[in-house]
C-alpha cells in the first residue's frame, strides 16, 4: 500500500505536538524549534520515533516555520535536510509494525497577504515553493500544510505544492470559536477551494480541543467528498509553575476523537499539548474501528474568501452590472481606469441581494488580462460575494483564476473544441465551476434536443480533463423573442431537459429575451418566472430590477424556500423605497449625504480608500477637520467595529475599512497644524510580538486599528526580547503594552516579558493576544487583559 492508498482507503493516524515536547527537552523561550534539527537531532528523532511507536502512520518533519522568510537559503537547506533525515532515522528504528510515512510539514508564513497585508500572493507561492522543492528532492512521501488561518495563504501553499511536486497533499486549517478562519472563511468555503484544487485530504487542527472542534468537523464531513482528518489540541492551555499544560487527558482525547471517526473522519492525530501518549491512547481506542465509506456529495458550488454558494440550495442571482456591454458610463470607467466606479457597482449589487457578481472588463483599447486581475483583486477586497470571471480571453481567464481567492464561476466555454481546450486546463488546475454555452461550430441549434446534444459533448470533454458534471452549468441561451416568437419556448424546454436528463444545473442571461422591446422588465420577469418553474438554477440579471426581484422572492415563498416568508417580508419592507435604475444616466454622481450615512461613512464602511480620501477633501471645504473626525470617521469605525464584534463583519472588511479611514485621516492631517494633530493624540501604546515568535499578523492589525482611533503606537516588531519592551516603556512612559504570540513555544517569553514589566514598570498595563492565548491562560501569566481580537484591544485601550 502506498501513502495515497492509505489516505483514500482507510483510517490513518497522524502524529501529535512537537513544540511542547521540545520545550520539555529544554527548548529556550524564543528559540526556533526548526534549528533543533541541527543542534539536537537525537531529541527530534526520539520524538518522531515515539509517535511511530505509538501507531502514527504519518509523522511530520520538524519544519513548521522552515521557509525563506525566516532562514537564509543556506540554513533552510541545512534545516530541511536534517529534519528529513531525523524523521527517516526515527521511522527506520521504530518498533511500530504499521506502514510509516514522512510528511513535509509546512506552516503559515506569519504574514498577511495583500490587500490586507504586505505579502504578494505570488511571493507567498514562491516562498512555499522553495520549501516544497527542497523537501521533494530530499525524498519526503507527502506534504502536510497545516494551521492555516487565511484562505488566500492556504491557496498559495497548495498551489506551490501542486506546481512543484506530484506528492499527495493534506491541508488543514485553524478555525476560531466562531467556526471561521481568521480572515472569515467558513468550512464550506474551504472545502470548495481545496477540493477544486485537488487536495488529497482536508482537515482542521490546533485552536481547541476535540469537543470544541466538533461543529467544524461536522460541517466539513457534510460537504467534503475527500477524506477529512483532525488534529485537535489537548484542550486549553494553562500555566502551572511556569510550565504550559493542557486540560484534556489522553483518555478523554481518544474518546472524543473516536467519536469523530464514527462520524466519518478518516485521519486523526493531535496538535498543541498532545504527546505520544495521546496518539497511543487514540490508536488503542480505535484500532478495530471500521471507517465510513467516502461518498461523493455531488455539489455544484462556488466560493469567495468567506462563504460558499451552493446551486442546489436556492436559485442563484448573478449580478450583471460589471460589464461594459450597453453601458456607456462603465466603458468610460474602464477607459479612465476608474476602479472606484467598478467597486461601487459591485457594492450596490451586493446590497440589492445578488449572490454572485459577473465581472467583465473587456474593451479593445485596454489590457483585459491586467484589468480583470485588478478588478478581481479590488472587488474581493471590499465585497465577500463569489465572482463570475467573464472573458473570452484564455490568458485573462487563467491569470484571474490563479489569483482568485476562492472557487470562481467561469464564464464561459462552448461546444467548440478550441474553446474547451483553452479554458478547461485552467479550471482543472485552479478549480472553478464553468458556464457552458450550448453552441458549437454549427451555431446555436434551433431546437432543445440539439442544445442538449452539445451539452453532452461538453460533458465528455470536461471529463477528459477530470472535471465532473457538477462543475458544469449549462446556459441553453435565451434568444430574443422579437426576432423569433418561439425562441423562449425552446430555451425553456432545453432548461428542463438538461436538468432532468443530464442532472446538471442551468443559467440564463435572462434579459436577452426582451432585446428590442419596450417595457423590457415586464418580459424579463415573466420569462424568469417561467424559467424557474422549468428548473433554472441561476440567472444573470440586473439586481436593480424590482420586477425581477419580486419574481425571485415570490417564487421562493411559493416553493417552500423561504422559512416563515422572512426573506420575502424583508424585501417587501424595503421595496417601496427602492428606485429602479435602468440606465447609466439615472445614476449620476455621488452626493455628500446619502440615506444611511454620509458618502464618507459609506466609503469607510465599504473599504474604499480612494473614495474616502476624495470625500474627506470635499468635506474639508465646508467642515472643520475635527468635526469630520468626530461626526464621520469615528462613527464609521465604530459601526464596522461593532459588526466585527458581532460576527457580521469579517477581518478583511475590518482591515479595508481601517485603511479607508487612514486615507481620510491623511487628508485631515494635511489641513491641520502639527500642534493640533499632536494635541488630539491619545496615549502611547507599545506593541510587540514576543521573543522567538515571528508571526506578527495579529499585532499589525491591532496597530492599524489603534492608530485609527487616535492612539500613538510604538511598534517594536516581532521576535522582541523582554528587555527591549521594558526599555521602550521606560523611555516613552507608555501606560499600556500589547504582547502577541502565535506559537505555544513562545508563551514563556510572553510570561517573562510581563514579569520584567512588573518589576521595572509596575504601573504599566499589559494586554495579550494570539492563537495560543485564552482568558484563563492570560491571568496565569500575569496579564491585565486578554483580547481575543483587535477590536477588544481598542476597547481596552479606551478604558485606560
Amino acid at each position: 500500500m502506498n501513502v495515497k492508498e492509505l489516505i483514500g482507503e482507510g483510517l490513518f493516524y497522524l502524529d501529535g505536538g512537537m513544540g511542547t515536547l521540545l520545550q520539555d527537552a529544554g527548548l529556550a523561550p524564543g528559540e526556533a524549534p526548526e534549528r533543533w534539527n541541527l543542534s539536537h537531532p537525537d531529541v527530534v528523532q526520539s520524538i518522531h520515533r515515539a509517535y511511530y511507536d505509538a501507531g502514527s502512520h504519518i509523522v511530520n518533519t520538524n519544519t513548521f516555520g522552515a521557509n525563506s522568510l525566516h532562514f537564509s537559503d543556506e540554513e533552510l537547506e541545512q534545516i530541511l535536510a536534517a529534519a528529513v533525515e531525523n524523521a527517516r532515522i526515527a521511522r527506520d528504528t521504530s518498533v511500530g509494525m504499521q506502514s510509516k510515512w514522512i510528511a513535509l510539514d509546512i506552516g503559515p508564513t506569519g504574514k498577511l497577504l495583500k490587500p490586507y497585508g504586505d505579502l504578494d500572493f505570488e511571493d507567498a507561492v514562491a516562498i512555499f515553493a522553495k520549501t516544497v522543492r527542497i523537501g521533494v528532492r530530499l525524498g519526503v512521501d507527502l506534504i502536510m500544510i497545516e494551521t492555516m488561518n487565511d484562505s488566500y495563504e492556504t491557496k498559495a501553499a497548495l498551489l506551490a505544492a501542486k506546481e512543484n511536486s506530484d506528492l499527495p497533499v493534506l491541508v488543514s486549517n485553524a478555525y476560531g470559536e466562531d467556526g471561521k478562519l481568521m480572515t472569515g472563511a467558513e468550512p464550506e468555503a474551504m472545502a470548495a477551494l481545496l477540493e477544486g484544487m485537488h487536495a488529497d485530504a482536508i482537515g482542521v487542527n490546533c485552536s481547541f480541543g476535540p469537543r470544541q472542534l466538533m461543529p467544524v468537523v461536522e460541517r466539513l464531513l457534510k460537504v467534503a467528498s475527500v477524506p477529512v482528518f483532525v488534529k485537535p489540541n489537548a484542550g486549553l492551555p494553562q500555566s502551572r509553575n511556569g510550565k504550559t499544560v493542557y486540560d484534556v487527558s489522553p483518555e478523554d482525547f481518544a474518546s472524543d476523537v473516536a467519536h469523530m471517526i464514527d462520524m466519518g473522519v478518516r485521519g486523526a492525530g493531535g496538535c498543541c499539548g498532545t504527546t505520544p501518549a495521546y496518539i497511543g491512547a487514540l490508536t488503542d481506542k480505535t484500532k478495530n474501528t471500521a471507517v465510513l465509506p467516502l461518498t461523493e456529495k455531488h455539489r455544484t458550488v462556488v466560493s469567495s474568501y468567506t462563504h460558499a454558494v451552493d446551486f442546489s440550495d436556492l436559485p442563484v442571482l448573478i449580478g450583471e452590472r460589471i460589464n461594459p456591454t450597453g453601458k456607456k458610463r462603465f466603458k468610460q470607467a474602464l477607459a479612465e481606469h476608474d476602479i472606484d466606479y467598478i467597486l461601487q457597482e459591485g457594492i450596490r449589487q451586493q446590497e440589492l441581494g445578488a449572490h454572485v457578481l459577473d465581472v467583465n472588463v473587456g474593451l479593445p483599447e485596454i489590457d483585459e488580462a491586467a484589468m480583470l486581475c485588478e478588478a478581481t483583486r479590488e472587488l474581493q477586497a471590499v465585497i465577500d460575494l463569489p465572482l463570475q470571471l467573464d472573458t473570452a480571453n484564455p490568458t485573462a481567464m487563467e491569470r484571474a483564476l490563479r489569483l482568485y481567492n476562492g472557487k470562481a464561476l467561469v464564464n464561459s466555454v462552448n461546444g467548440k473544441p478550441e474553446s474547451m481546450h483553452a479554458i478547461f486546463p485552467a479550471v482543472q488546475k485552479y478549480g472553478g465551476v464553468v458556464i457552458a454555452l450550448t453552441l458549437d461550430d454549427s451555431g446555436i441549434p434551433a431546437d432543445a434536443r440539439g442544445r442538449v446534444q452539445i451539452a453532452k459533448k461538453i460533458l465528455e470533454v470536461a471529463a477528459s480533463y477530470g472535471i465532473s458534471k457538477e462543475d458544469i452549468i449549462f446556459d441553453p441561451l435565451a434568444m430574443t423573442v422579437s426576432a423569433d416568437q418561439g425562441a423562449a419556448s425552446v430555451t425553456l424546454q432545453a432548461v428542463r431537459m438538461i436538468r432532468r436528463e443530464l442532472g446538471c444545473h442551468t443559467s440564463l442571461g435572462v434579459s436577452n429575451v426582451s432585446f428590442g422591446l419596450p417595457m423590457r422588465d415586464a418580459v424579463n420577469s415573466v420569462f424568469f418566472a417561467a424559467a424557474l418553474e422549468n428548473g433554472l438554477s441561476a440567472a444573470i440579471m440586473n439586481p436593480d430590477s424590482i420586477d425581477m426581484r419580486k419574481v425571485y422572492y415570490a417564487y421562493r415563498v411559493l416553493h417552500g424556500m423561504d422559512e416563515n416568508c422572512a426573506a420575502y417580508i424583508d424585501f417587501a419592507s424595503t421595496c417601496p423605497q427602492q428606485t429602479v435604475i435602468g440606465s447609466d444616466a439615472s445614476r449620476g454622481n455621488a452626493t455628500v449625504r446619502e440615506e444611511g450615512g454620509s458618502t464618507l461613512q459609506k466609503a469607510i464602511l465599504n473599504g474604499r480608500a480612494s473614495s474616502a480620501a476624495a470625500q474627506t477633501s470635499l468635506l474639508l471645504q465646508t467642515t472643520e477637520p475635527l468635526e469630520i473626525v468626530q461626526r464621520e470617521i469615528i462613527p464609521a469605525l465604530d459601526r464596522v467595529g461593532k459588526g466585527f464584534e458581532e460576527k457580521t463583519v469579517y477581518l478583511p472588511q475590518l482591515l479595508m475599512s481601517a485603511e479607508a479611514a487612514k486615507a481620510a485621516f491623511e487628508e485631515i492631517k494635511r489641513r491641520m497644524s502639527s500642534q493640533a494633530s499632536t494635541a488630539d493624540k491619545k496615549m502611547t501604546v507599545v506593541l510587540a510580538t514576543v521573543k522567538g515568535d515571528i508571526h506578527d499578523i495579529g499585532k499589525n492589525i491591532v496597530k492599524l486599528l489603534l492608530e485609527n482611533y487616535g492612539f500613538s503606537v510604538i511598534d517594536l516588531g516581532k521576535d522582541v526580547p523582554p528587555d527591549s519592551v521594558v526599555q521602550t516603556v521606560l523611555e516613552s512612559g507608555a501606560p499600556l503594552v500589547g504582547l502577541s504570540a502565535l506559537m505555544t513555544t513562545t508563551v514563556p517569553a510572553m510570561a517573562e516579558t510581563i514579569a520584567a514589566l512588573r518589576v521595572s514598570a509596575p504601573n504599566c498595563r499589559v494586554m495579550v493576544g494570539g492563537a495560543v492565548m485564552n482568558e484563563a491562560y492570560s491571568k496565569e501569566i500575569g496579564a491585565d487583559c486578554y483580547c481575543k481580537d483587535a477590536m477588544e484591544a481598542v476597547r481596552y485601550a479606551e478604558t485606560i
